[in-house]
C-alpha cells in the first residue's frame, strides 16, 4: 500500500556521462533519464528507480548497509537504474543488537517478489506493465551484502533470517554485493551460491577489508562468480556521502571523488547482472575487455 508517491525526474548529469564514456554494452542508452517515485510494501519504506520509457524491466533490489538510509543510496540507484533495471531501495527496520535500526534481512527478497508482480498489475503505478516479473537481481552493501550472500545460497542463517524460514525464489537470477564478506570471528565458511555471485570490493574499506573479501571470494563455490577491486576506493565508495550518519564511520579516506567511486561500482554492478541476464555486450565487457579498459580495477573470476 502506498503512503506517498512523489514523481520527479532525477538528471544524472555528470554521472550518467561517466557511465557511459567507456564501451557500453549494446542494451545501454547514452541518454537515459531516470525517474524515480516512492512507495512501500511489506511495511517498508522504498524508494523506486527506474529509466524512463523503458519496458520489460528486470527488477533489482538494493540490501541496505546497517544503519545506513535508502536516501544515500540516490546516485548509485540512478546509476544502476540507467543500466536498464528498476532499483528497489528499502528502509527495512528490525530488532538487531538490542536496537531497532535499518538492517536488512533476507525476507526483503521474497516480498519483493510479490512486489513486482503486483506493481506490473498496478494501474495507477509508473511502472504499470513495465516490470518483467520473472527476473530479479541482487545488489548489496556491507551487511545488506552479507544478507544476500546468505539468500544467495539459499538458507535460513539466523543474524539474517528473523523469519526463521526462506527459501530463494526462482526469480532471483544474480547478485552484485560491495564492501561485503561472509568473515565471523575469523571464520570463512563456503558458499554454496545458487546464482551468481559478483563482489565489488575497494581497496581502501577500512571497515570491511579488502582482505576479507578476498577470503569470501575464494569461498564462493559455484560459477559464474567474480571479484571487482576498485582502486583507492572505502566502504562508502557507493553512498551519496561518506561515513552517513548514524551508520559506522569509515577512517579511511578515498582518493576517488564520491561521483567517481559510485560511477565506477555501479558501471561493473550493472554490467555483471546484465551479462547474466543474457547481455552479450555486458558479458564482453564484465568477462574480456572491462579491466584492461579500466585502469583502477583488476578483476579476478570465473565465467
Amino acid at each position: 500500500m502506498r503512503n506517498r508517491r512523489a514523481r520527479l525526474l532525477i538528471p544524472l548529469l555528470a554521472l550518467v556521462a561517466a557511465l557511459f564514456a567507456v564501451p557500453a554494452p549494446a542494451s545501454a542508452s547514452t541518454a537515459t533519464t531516470v525517474a524515480m517515485y516512492q512507495t512501500s510494501y511489506g511495511g517498508d519504506d522504498a524508494d523506486i528507480y527506474y529509466p524512463s520509457g523503458a519496458s520489460d524491466l528486470p527488477v533489482a533490489l538494493l540490501l541496505q548497509g546497517a544503519k545506513v538510509d535508502r536516501s544515500y543510496y540516490a546516485q548509485y540507484a540512478s546509476a544502476i537504474a540507467a543500466q536498464g533495471f528498476v532499483v528497489v531501495v528499502p528502509n527495512h527496520y528490525r530488532l538487531m543488537f538490542v536496537e531497532t535500526e535499518r538492517y536488512a534481512a533476507e525476507h526483503q527478497v521474497t516480498r519483493t517478489v510479490t512486489w513486482m508482480k503486483d506493481e506490473k498489475y498496478n494501474s495507477s503505478s509508473p511502472l504499470y506493465k513495465r516490470i518483467d516479473s520473472g527476473k530479479l537481481v541482487l545488489l548489496g552493501h556491507s551487511f545488506g551484502g552479507a544478507a544476500g550472500l546468505a539468500a544467495a545460497e539459499d538458507t535460513c542463517s539466523l543474524v539474517f533470517c528473523p523469519a526463521l524460514s526462506f527459501s530463494l525464489p526462482s526469480q532471483v537470477k544474480a547478485a552484485s554485493f560491495y564492501g561485503t564478506n561472509n568473515g565471523f570471528l575469523g571464520i570463512f565458511a563456503d558458499i554454496d551460491n545458487k546464482v551468481p555471485v559478483q563482489l565489488v570490493q575497494g581497496t581502501a574499506d577500512g571497515i570491511a577489508p579488502q582482505s576479507d573479501a578476498e577470503k569470501t571470494y575464494s569461498h564462493l563455490l559455484n560459477t559464474p562468480r567474480q571479484i571487482v577491486r576498485v582502486a583507492g576506493v572505502n566502504h562508502y565508495g557507493i553512498t551519496d556521502v561518506q561515513s552517513p550518519s548514524p551508520a559506522e564511520s569509515e577512517t579511511s579516506a578515498q582518493s576517488l571523488t564520491q561521483s567517481e567511486s559510485i560511477e565506477v561500482a555501479a558501471r561493473w554492478a550493472g554490467r555483471f547482472l546484465l551479462a547474466q541476464l543474457g547481455d552479450a555486450g555486458a558479458a564482453d565487457y564484465v568477462w574480456n575487455i572491462g579491466d584492461a579498459s579500466d585502469p583502477g580495477v583488476t578483476v579476478t573470476g570465473a565465467p
